[in-house]
């Protein structure tokens, strides 16, 4: 049985949707549960990721004049809801899609032309989004890596973590500080994005640039990232110096969206696992299907996942108009995780002990989707958010 969500019929897009789900779900059909299984703990999908970046969905959001596919993020939503939905792992590749948000609405144009063929073709990746830092998780304004003017060329220092992906990548989209945080009159000031080659001409990384694995409980490629004395040319600046903040802010939404959509395609992989299984599995004569302890754990969790569903196409809609979408991207984020983590756990009570099997896939993908409860923030700071913003709650962080 393959469950999918009629919720887009009021799209005039509709068809081109059908059509993006048809040809991203038969590239993924390739690469089987199998495949995914034998890249754990630790390996990268290469393979995949080749396909996907040669059959054009890594540079589908990147403007047709620029080599890409031209979709909004309503359309790349669904290529990663779609690679969840087959068993597979989006995470391999979903930075390239949400840094996008950033790039296309900052960067100058002679940037876009110089670096958007390139990861439209494949011969340069993004996919590595440093912002997160040890002592600066949540709070971003606190970060402490420091980007100075030296002449021609900015020389940053600091640490990240969580930058995943950054060993496989080329390419990064880097929030630094550019002005002390004691100088600025607000504290989201001062704060600077760059685009940072990674790599020089023989792959090798960029002198003072070191990356290190973290290893977690997933497969998730993580890395942390330390910079010393690195230099990048003046141009590497993505818009204006002093505003990065407000200028990530538009793929941090990107990201909250689409990963909502990898939890929603996560949540349909755990229901269709599961409904398959209580039909076909028999205990004192019946399937255990017919057990409403067995029915009601994953009908709920159909139900919570609608919901979030419709609330994930509400912030693409804005997201794609270019307005303001904080509230609903990270609302979308909230409830599909909570939503696919509620399918796991009933899918994991229905498969009983065969849930905790590796051949069943359920426990990789129930690790898979825990992290969006806490990545790429915390469902308590969603809620924080919230409160203050949709209810007039006072700030409580």
């Amino acid at each position: 049985m393959s469950i999918t969500f009629d919720t887009t019929r009021h799209r005039s897009d509709h068809d081109d949707l059908d059509v993006i789900r048809t040809e991203v779900r038969r590239l993924c059909d390739k690469y089987g549960n199998e495949y995914w299984r034998s890249l754990e703990p630790d390996h990268y999908p290469e393979e995949f990721v080749t396909e996907l970046t040669a059959n054009g969905w890594l540079g589908a959001l990147i403007p047709e004049e620029y080599g890409g596919g031209g979709l909004n993020l309503a359309g790349a939503s669904v290529i990663l809801e779609e690679i969840s939905a087959s068993g597979g792992n989006p995470s391999a590749c979903h930075a390239q899609m949400y840094v996008m948000g950033t790039v296309l609405r900052h960067g100058s144009e002679e940037q876009k032309r110089s670096l958007l063929p390139r990861v439209a073709d494949g011969s340069a990746r993004l996919q590595a989004f440093g912002v997160t830092e040890p002592a600066a998780g949540s709070e971003t304004t606190a970060i402490r890596t420091r980007a100075e003017r030296d002449g021609d060329v900015w020389r940053i220092n600091g640490q990240k973590i969580w930058t995943s992906r950054a060993l496989y990548s080329d390419l990064m989209v880097l929030l630094a500080r550019t002005t002390p945080a004691d100088e600025v009159d607000n504290r989201l000031g001062g704060l600077s994005v760059f685009l940072v080659e990674m790599r020089n001409a023989d792959g090798e990384l960029i002198p003072g640039l070191t990356i290190k694995p973290i290893d977690t409980w997933m497969n998730h490629n993580t890395t942390e990232v330390f910079f010393d004395d690195v230099e990048i040319p003046a141009s590497a600046l993505v818009g204006v110096e002093g505003n990065g903040f407000r200028q990530i802010l538009d793929g941090m939404n990107a990201e909250r969206i689409l990963i909502a959509a990898e939890c929603i395609g996560d949540g349909r992989f755990f229901l269709e696992r599961a409904s398959d299984y209580a039909r076909d599995r028999k205990v004192f004569g019946r399937p255990i299907g017919q057990n409403q302890g067995v029915q009601f754990p994953l009908a709920k969790a159909y139900a919570q996942l609608r919901a979030a569903d419709l609330m994930r196409w509400q912030a693409a809609d804005l997201f794609d108009r270019g307005e303001s979408c904080g509230a609903e991207a990270n609302m979308a984020k909230l409830l599909a995780s909570e939503a696919s983590w509620a399918a796991g756990n009933a899918a994991l009570d229905a498969h009983g002990g065969f849930g905790f099997a590796t051949e069943y896939d359920i426990e990789r993908k129930l690790r898979e989707t825990r992290l969006y409860q806490v990545a790429p923030i915390n469902n308590n700071l969603v809620l924080a958010f919230v409160a203050e913003k949709c209810l007039d709650l006072p700030k409580s962080y």
